[in-house]
């Protein structure tokens, strides 16, 4: 392999592009296999995630409560330790946790009460909209002459609050619903909960979503999710799931008891199980994709999660299924088989002389419960590996026994080739190669200083960067056929089920971050899914990392629609789902950029033969209709000839097309979402008279032509 060092100057790419029209040649007979929905899909971790409506942080109390100063993070993503924490009113003295008396699991806070004095705990920090209505509930245990005042609070003054009174809580533990209105706009409105009378009261959980809540989901987050188009959710991780015990999440959610979650150093209430996650599915319409623990997990607790979701309700765990309110199997067909299992960040991880005989036991016991299922392998191809260890070696971020001197790029069947050996040894028990991938789009390889460095390129190839290493896990699959010819007959697909862009800023030790154009990252994702869909026949599904974190809010936090990167998942989804691919070529070779082969870099570009810009076209499924969907990475309007074969144009066509919003920013900070950022946006949306032969497409943006054609 080779260091690649060859790209053109920003001004010379422009001049190029700038000097005539590109032209784009669509062989509309020559289609391919259609775009599975499955592309277009979210990724949710851990099991409790921000679509789950609840109000409240560590609402079953895994925490002491006190007024203590909480320690400092002790992680790079401060998750140690709450965001908000419940907070004794009174004295510390008279709030105890008592394991005893413990409702749900270790302890539950004990009060000791006043006759003339309120004590209890309270929570602020809580987000409240003026009108917007709540509903909640408590569950104490007390005795006689207990009397309990649950308050919602929006202000300092004696009115600025709405009370539930309970005027009987009985010895044992007991629910009490709650309704309150909020009657003014606050960020930092208190959930409180006093008491008193004598002897103790026991609190041993609390609640508060709003009351237009769906089934316990955001009710706004799952519409616009749905209008996204997302065909499949992952859950429930991630490197979260090699130590969750789904177990924990069945049941009474309030009797479900809440976990030190081990992935990302949190805690987890197990609130979302998988029932719930079945409901969002079915609110979403999109195919459910459950993960199993494969690290600290077992293959017995694995098919006993298959039978607890597919086995009848006359099998042992469909009648725990039954007992929960659904008797139906659900008849999940994707299962995750671990999570990164090749990663030494990762709960439970093994050597990978060993890790293949795991995955082929776990997979093993799941098929002896139905055989229908498809799994997908923990799988990393070599150049995922290298470009992992070369990331977390910079970062720090690795075990010091885990640290790797070894120079990448990686060698195929090498001990770093995950993927092979898996291929080598439990082709019989994959279904899915689960590939995941990440790039920093700023940032390139070199081999010389086995580090990443600076990549001021132009954003015609930093958009490239992404897209690359899908065409890398492709010519990895015709190294693995080369080696191993009998894979051919066997349909093993690829799932990536986990990608993104990483932004600048991320990266650890480094200068200030770069400006970069608002559109980077949506156009650097347009090109990955026009890199799906040209080998659709490979291609069996695919997880935005950020897919379900797509969403704009407003100032309160509140979702209002689809961020830009949202938006080209949307515009994508509505026109190629289902949709044939066709033969798109031209004159025009995509280039070279920075970086190393076989790490971040491919043998061959990725893309269309149209550069500067990227072209992908496909009919729908009755072949009625043809998408054109044209990226332009360019910070300049590009002009392309479209010349259509093997059907004719019919009627009018209609444009989709996605362009920086005004005002959105260049750069992400800290504390915005590494995977995508900005204000809700709308496709501009115009019909044409009849459909276009010469285009001009703008400045950094993704536009998209739909007309009918007939033979």
């Amino acid at each position: 392999m080779r260091s690649v060092w060859l790209w053109m100057a920003a001004a010379i790419s422009i001049a190029a592009a700038a000097g005539g029209s590109v032209t784009v040649d669509i062989d509309a007979s020559r289609a391919a296999q259609p775009i599975s929905k499955l592309t277009f899909g979210g990724f949710m971790e851990p099991a409790t995630t921000r679509v789950w409506a609840e109000m409240l942080y560590d609402r079953k109390f895994f925490f002491a409560i006190n007024s203590k100063p909480l320690p400092a993070p002790t992680t790079a993503f401060g998750r140690r330790f709450p965001q908000r924490r419940w907070l004794p009113v009174g004295e510390d003295r008279f709030v105890t946790m008592d394991g005893k008396a413990a409702y749900v699991g270790e302890w539950s806070p004990r009060v000791e009460l006043d006759a003339s004095t309120a004590r209890g705990i309270s929570q602020s920090g809580i987000v409240l909209r003026a009108g917007r209505a709540y509903t909640g509930r408590v569950v104490l245990a007390g005795g006689t002459g207990v009397k309990v005042d649950v308050s919602l609070v929006w202000g300092p003054k004696p009115e600025d609050r709405q009370t539930v009174h309970i005027s009987a809580v009985l010895a044992s533990y007991v629910k009490y619903p709650l309704k309150f209105t909020a009657k003014a706009d606050v960020r930092d409105g208190r959930f409180e909960i006093v008491a008193t009378g004598s002897g103790p009261v026991h609190i041993g959980a609390a609640s508060l979503m709003p009351a237009d809540h769906v089934s316990g989901f955001n009710a706004t987050m799952v519409r616009l999710l749905k209008e996204q188009g997302i065909g499949i959710a992952r859950w429930p991780g991630g490197n979260f799931v090699s130590a969750y015990d789904w177990r924990d999440g069945i049941g009474d959610a309030d009797k479900r008891p809440p976990r030190r979650e081990l992935a990302w150093s949190g805690m987890e209430s197990n609130d979302m199980g998988i029932d719930d996650f079945m409901t969002f599915c079915k609110l979403l319409g999109a195919e459910p994709y459950i993960a199993v623990n494969t690290g600290l997990g077992d293959a017995h607790s694995a098919a006993e999660e298959v039978e607890y979701v597919n086995g009848p309700a006359t099998s042992r765990l469909g009648k725990w299924r039954a007992a929960n309110g659904h008797p139906a199997p659900y008849g999940v067909k994707i299962w995750g088989i671990g999570n990164e299992m090749y990663g030494p960040w990762q709960w439970g991880h093994i050597d990978l002389s060993q890790y293949p005989t795991k995955h082929n036991l776990v997979v093993k016991e799941m098929r002896k419960v139905d055989a229908s299922i498809q799994a997908i392998a923990s799988s990393a191809t070599p150049e995922e590996l290298s470009w992992t260890y070369i990331e977390n070696r910079q970062l720090g971020t690795f075990p010091e026994r885990e640290t790797v001197t070894d120079r990448v790029p990686y060698a195929f069947f090498s001990k770093y080739d995950w993927t092979g050996a898996l291929l080598a040894q439990s082709a019989d028990y994959i279904d899915y190669l689960g590939e995941h991938f990440y790039g920093y789009p700023n940032l390139a390889i070199d081999e010389g200083k086995q580090e990443f460095v600076e990549a001021d390129d132009p954003m015609t190839d930093r958009v490239r960067r992404m897209s690359n290493k899908v065409q890398m896990k492709f010519e990895a699959w015709a190294a693995y056929l080369k080696r191993m010819p009998e894979l051919k007959g066997k349909n093993i697909k690829f799932a990536f089920d986990e990608w993104a862009p990483r932004n600048r800023w991320m990266f650890q030790g480094a200068s200030a971050p770069i400006p970069s154009h608002p559109m980077l990252n949506p156009l650097t994702n347009a090109l990955v899914y026009h890199e799906f869909f040209r080998h659709s026949d490979m291609v069996g599904l695919g997880v935005a990392t950020g897919g379900m974190g797509t969403l704009a809010s407003d100032a309160f936090g509140d979702p209002i629609g689809l961020r830009m990167d949202g938006m080209v998942m949307k515009v994508l989804h509505d026109r190629f789902a289902g949709a044939l691919p066709v033969a798109v070529s031209g004159t025009s070779p995509q280039r070279r950029i920075k970086g190393t082969v076989g790490v971040d870099l491919p043998e061959t570009p990725s893309g269309s033969p149209t550069w500067p810009l990227d072209v992908f076209a496909a009919l729908s499924g009755d072949r009625s209709k043809i998408a054109i969907s044209v990226v332009n990475p360019t910070e300049t309007s590009q002009e392309c000839v479209l010349n259509l074969s093997g059907v004719r144009a019919s009627g009018p066509a209609k444009l989709w097309r996605l362009t920086a919003p005004e005002g959105a920013p260049t750069t992400p900070g800290p504390g915005q979402s590494p995977f995508g950022f900005g204000p809700p946006v709308r496709a501009a949306e115009e019909t044409l008279s009849e459909a276009p032969r010469v285009v001009t497409v703008p400045a950094a943006s993704l536009t998209v032509f739909e007309f009918a054609v007939r033979p």
